[in-house]
C-alpha cells in the first residue's frame, strides 16, 4: 500500500489530535475520526509536497 500524506509541522501535528479528540467526543469512532482528520488535511494540502511511506506488504 502506498500512501500519501503531506508533511506536517509539530504545532500542526497537535492541532490534527485536537480535532480528532474533538471528533471523538463527540461519539464518532476513532477509526472514523482519524480518517476525517486525514482526509481534511488531504484536502488543505492538495497540490503539497508529501511524505510517501511503504506498507511491508508491497515489498
Amino acid at each position: 500500500m502506498l500512501t500519501g500524506m503531506p508533511s506536517l509541522s509539530h504545532q500542526e501535528q497537535e492541532q490534527a489530535a485536537d480535532r480528532i479528540r474533538q471528533l471523538m467526543e463527540t461519539g464518532m469512532s476513532s477509526g472514523e475520526a482519524i480518517a476525517t482528520v486525514a482526509a481534511e488535511i488531504r484536502a488543505k494540502h492538495q497540490g503539497d509536497r508529501v511524505t510517501v511511506i511503504f506498507d511491508d506488504e508491497d515489498e
